[in-house]
């Protein structure tokens, strides 16, 4: 068995970031890197103890390079920085299964802790058929179209009823209960360390019930920025859309990948 721990920083343990910026910006970064770093370890060591011959830890928030990586346990593999040739690093039809560790709710989550859509700051939301999506559905399909199932995910409580609705029969833990942007009652972090590591191993246990989700394709995706000049420039050029309303830009692709 092998399976990909695909790691974001902002639904973990004690992550909540702090007033007037993204977590990149916030006197939280650092804890919120280390553990990532922890909760991925956990997820790591869940699935070697269930029988993993081969766990990936993808370190994928704001470009890579966030976790001490140190102090992964030694059996991992490390997929870390930029310019891969596809969104999911090392993935293929040969795995198992992929869990997600520190993943958040997509735009427009009320309450949920530094929820977005890859940016903050550039998007409003993304629709995919119609349907809002986040980070976690995204990357759910391209494991899909690998015909790889998401497992496992670990969030606030608003990240894993996003996960659960998008990957029935989905094991998870809720590392916190979000408030707010800034805002929550978290677990102790060591606490949501111990929990990660039984749940994966549950997960391990019952991923014959979950199936590998993806989007049908060919398919509508639909961008909503957040400034009205960034939606002019997806409107033009060679991967130019059809802009919908001021704000919003929609392209028709054969897949998702052609995009991303």
């Amino acid at each position: 068995m092998k399976f990909i721990v695909a790691v974001d920083c902002e639904g973990v343990a004690c992550g909540v970031g702090s007033p007037g910026a993204s977590l990149n910006e916030s006197r939280n970064l650092e804890f919120a890197k280390l553990q990532a770093t922890r909760e991925a370890d956990a997820a790591a060591r869940g699935l070697f103890a269930a029988g993993a011959e081969q766990v990936i830890v993808w370190d994928n928030h704001n470009g890579s390079l966030n976790l001490h990586y140190d102090l992964l346990d030694e059996r991992c593999d490390i997929a870390l920085g930029v310019g891969f040739a596809h969104r999911f690093p090392g993935l293929d039809e040969s795995f198992s299964g992929v869990a997600f560790i520190g993943y958040h709710a997509m735009d427009n989550t009320v309450d949920a802790n530094m929820c977005h859509t890859f940016s903050s700051v550039s998007y409003q939301y993304m629709k995919i058929n119609g349907r809002e999506v986040g980070e976690m559905g995204i990357d759910g399909h391209f494991a899909g179209v690998q015909g790889v199932p998401v497992i496992f995910a670990a969030s606030d409580d608003k990240g894993v009823a996003e996960a659960e609705a998008f990957f029935p029969e989905i094991e998870t833990v809720k590392t916190k209960d979000a408030l707010g942007w800034n805002a929550a009652i978290s677990k102790h972090p060591k606490r949501a360390v111990d929990e990660i590591y039984a749940g994966v191993q549950r997960a391990v246990e019952q991923m014959g019930s979950v199936e590998p989700f993806r989007f049908a394709e060919p398919l509508d995706l639909e961008i909503r920025f957040k400034r009205i000049e960034a939606a002019q420039t997806a409107s033009r050029g060679l991967k130019a859309g059809e802009r919908v309303d001021p704000y919003s830009v929609r392209w028709h692709l054969d897949a998702l990948l052609d995009y991303f």
